[in-house]
Order: structure tokens, then sequence, then C-alpha cells
């Protein structure tokens, strides 16, 4: 089949789905992602953003200032002689051309550390993120949820629950500022995991907080994942966790960054395509099969078409995500929001919860007709009565939570009909339950 009789297949079967797929804007896109080569990088001069063309492609510079606040959170800064760092967007953050609606605010970190030794660039990582704890850890619009670092060694039970061997371990603030925390053996005997042994081998290394920002009336969970890179005296350049990340889905934030970005990306595996589209790909099939979300599953499906010289499909869910109606993606965004600022034992600002609850209510009720406005308005409403009632308790009721798993239900529905709708996408999911 030709790429024009796919581009008509694609229209038709857009229309009959409800999605919106301007047929010019469409073709322009494709013509502008086959004269895309592999490894091109460009600037945005009036912005001083930079990234892969694939990336700036789909990037908006309409909320760049928002993004770069809360950049102000979670980066690391520079430290001469000592510490380099490039700061980007990634996710729905990095794609605000065709998401509209982003669900969080995702950023990727290069840190590079100039260390005599491996054991030193380990510790200087460790100072590095606990001196991010004591000056970024509260404030009066943010709040640190959790960091990741290390990985178990072994089976262990922690408050109950088992962590299986190599999972990556999750501190508190506090665990992590002291140190340490308890466990239990598998026979039931008392242990202790340390901050300063799980750094000497830290693995991929992330770190998350709550953001309020009362003028949009939204709380967003922004989190930095680090790549985190050893420079020996000799100039050889060794990542932390055994894998230096590929850039194809990232937009870096200041131009000043250039030096350190194009220092690093030259060790880059000749692979990393490749190796990226396969994660990606183990993320699609964790969404259509154990864990069911055919949002998430969509965006990484997007990702996959795009990389992959499938344009017409990535054409298609480019489309679907710059809808209006994908602003039921910001279902799952809300729903995580609420679990975090829960978890926190509500001290982020409950207003600012129910605030954003009655915008989703007022935008899904200004842009979808019929059942599916009316069942996704009577349960956001649901949700948020429990939300008032729980707030009280600092709790999420079952009934909260039963309220949570039936929009869950409604938006995956949606999202699956529109995805399988395409033949060619759905013979895709497909291939992942054969395997």
């Amino acid at each position: 089949m030709s790429e024009s009789e796919e581009i008509k297949n694609i229209l038709e079967s857009a229309k009959r789905l409800g999605v919106e797929l301007d047929e010019a804007d469409a073709l322009q896109w494709l013509t502008a992602m086959s004269a895309t080569q592999e490894g091109q990088i460009v600037m945005d001069v009036d912005t001083g953003v930079f990234g892969h063309k694939v990336s700036i492609l789909d990037f908006s510079d309409a909320d760049l200032e928002h993004f770069r606040k809360i950049g102000k959170i979670v980066e690391f800064y520079d430290i001469p002689g000592k510490v380099e760092t490039a700061l980007a967007l990634s996710g729905s953050a990095a794609q605000s051309k065709i998401q509209t609606y982003p669900g969080d605010a995702d950023f990727f970190e290069r840190v590079n550390i100039i260390a005599d030794s491996w054991e030193d660039a380990c510790k200087a990582l460790g100072d590095l993120m606990q001196d991010k704890i004591k000056t970024h850890r509260k404030a009066s619009n943010y709040e640190m949820i959790e960091l990741k670092m290390g990985s178990y060694s072994s089976d262990v039970r922690r408050n109950g629950e088992v962590k299986s061997t190599g999972s990556p371990i999750s501190w508190t603030p506090d665990e992590a500022l002291a140190g340490k925390f308890s466990i239990e053996t598998m026979d039931g005997k008392p242990g202790e995991i340390k901050w300063d042994e799980e750094v000497l081998d830290p693995g991929w290394c992330k770190l998350d907080w709550v953001v309020a920002y009362p003028v949009r009336k939204q709380l967003v969970n922004a989190s930095n994942m680090l790549d985190v890179t050893w420079e020996a005296p000799d100039g050889s350049i060794t990542p932390l966790d055994g894998y230096l990340d590929s850039f194809f889905q990232e937009v870096y934030l200041d131009a000043e960054s250039v030096p350190i970005f194009s220092k690093l990306v030259k060790h880059v595996s000749g692979n990393a395509l490749d190796d990226y589209v396969a994660q990606l790909e183990g993320e699609v099939k964790k969404y259509v099969t154990k864990h069911p979300n055919y949002g998430k599953a969509a965006k990484r499906m997007y990702n996959v078409f795009r990389l992959t010289g499938r344009y017409v499909e990535a054409a298609f869910l480019r489309e679907l995500f710059d809808e209006p109606t994908t602003m039921l993606y910001q279902v799952w965004a809300l729903i995580r929001t609420v679990e975090e600022s829960f978890k926190l034992g509500s001290e982020m600002d409950m207003d600012i919860i129910l605030g954003q609850t009655d915008e989703l209510i007022l935008a899904v009720s200004g842009v979808l007709e019929g059942e599916m406005e009316t069942e996704i308005i009577r349960q956001l409403l649901r949700f948020k009565d429990y939300l008032v009632q729980d707030s009280e308790k600092g709790l999420l009721s079952p009934q909260a939570d039963a309220a949570r798993e039936e929009l869950i239900n409604i938006v995956n529905n949606f999202f699956y009909e529109k995805l399988a709708g395409i033949p060619t996408i759905k013979t895709y999911m497909d291939s992942f339950q054969e395997g």
C-alpha cells in the first residue's frame, strides 16, 4: 500500500472515530519527518531550547516559562570543576505541541561528576541528592515525595510488603537524610538498608515532588530522572547506572548546556535508537497487558512509530493527543496527584485539588456530549464529594478508591476505542498479547 493510500485510510478511520485529523497539517508533518536524519540536533534561537530535531518538532514554547519555574525546584546545579549538568524536559511536557494537556512535569538531567575514582563519584552523587533534600524539600508551593536510589540485593520485607531482588529502592526524604531505614529478611530477622552502601551502586536515580501553582489552580507531579556519569582523570566517561541514555525525547532548557550535552552524547551507544525503541515497546506491552493504561500506551506508541518510520500511524496519534477530548488524559494526572497528596498527609492545599477537579469537570462538559459526558461528569462529581470528606481524615476512603477505579476504566475504554479503530495499530497492540 502506498503512503497516499495509507493516509487516505487513516483519514477515513479518524473521521469515523471522531478524531479531527487535518490532512494538510498531517502531510506537512509527514514531510518534515521524512526529511529528518537520525542524530540531528537543532536549537531554537528565540528560546534557547535545543534537542533532537524530531523532539523540537513536537515542542511548543507556550508553557516554557512555567516549566522553567518548576525546573528551578527540581534541577541540580553546576559546581565548577566538579559537577556539570544539563536539564531537559521529557515525556509529555517535551511534546507540548501535540499534547495539549500534558500529564506531569517530567524532567531529565544529565549530571556529569568529575572525580578521581568511581567511589568518589558515587559519594558525590549521594551528597548532591541529600543536599537537594535540604534545600528543596518543602516550600509554600511544593513538597518532595520520594527519591529512588539503589536496588535491593535480596528479597526483603519493608513495612510488611515484599521487595524483590533488583527492584529500585524508594526513600522518603527523612530516610535519605537519616541515611537508613529498617527492613526484615525473608526469614523474619531485622535489618537495615543504608544510604552510604547503596550509593556505591546507585542504579537509576529519580526525585519526585508535588508542585502547586495557585494561578493555574493545579497541582502537578514533578520528577527529575538523573543520568549520572563519572568523568575520570583520563577524560573517560562512565555511566553510574551502566547505561548512557539516548536523547530522542528530551528538550534541553538552557543553551549554555550545549557543551556538556555535546561531550556526553558522543559516548552514547551506536545502538541507542534500537535500545530506546525496545524500552518503549516493553512499556507498551506492560500498558496493554499487565497494567492496562491505553493513554500511556498511546503516548509510547507515538514515539515508537515516529522513530521507526511508521509515520502515518504516528500522524494519527499526534492528532489524537491534540484533540480536546484528550483532556480525559488529565483524569489519570488528577488521580495520581490526589494519591500523592494524601500520601503526604494532605499537607498540600486541598482547595487547589478541588479547584483542579472543578476545572476538569467544566472542560469535559465543554467538549464531550452524550453518554460519555454524562458518565464521566457523574463519576468526577462523585470522586470530588469523597475528596471533600476524606480531606478531613487525611486518608482516601474505599468509596473514593472505587470512584477512582471507575474513572480509570471509563478513560481506558475511551483510548482503547480510538486505538483499536485503526487496524494497523490494533494489530500492533495484539502482537503483545501473543508474547
